[in-house]
């Protein structure tokens, strides 16, 4: 089981976004594409942004995403 959830992730990436706007993020698909992104970025010698002692990349980029780390931006954005 993948902890925190996918919910948990979605409300973290969400939590910015203001009432009536769209969300940044609508589906587990969205998760899985940044964190592997953010997985191959590390693998390829960038920088984790939190403890990365023992832990494999995916799990890295995980818990930057669930830390606010990182940040998914929506489609009008750059």
């Amino acid at each position: 089981m993948l902890h925190p959830s996918y919910s948990d992730l979605m409300n973290v990436v969400n939590s910015d976004v203001e009432q009536g706007e769209a969300k940044v993020v609508n589906s587990r698909y969205s998760i899985v594409m940044a964190t592997s992104k953010r997985a191959r970025q590390i693998v390829d010698g960038a920088e984790p942004l939190v403890d990365g002692n023992g832990k494999k990349a995916l799990s890295i980029a995980v818990e930057e995403l669930n830390n606010s780390k990182i940040k998914i931006l929506g489609d009008d954005e750059d």
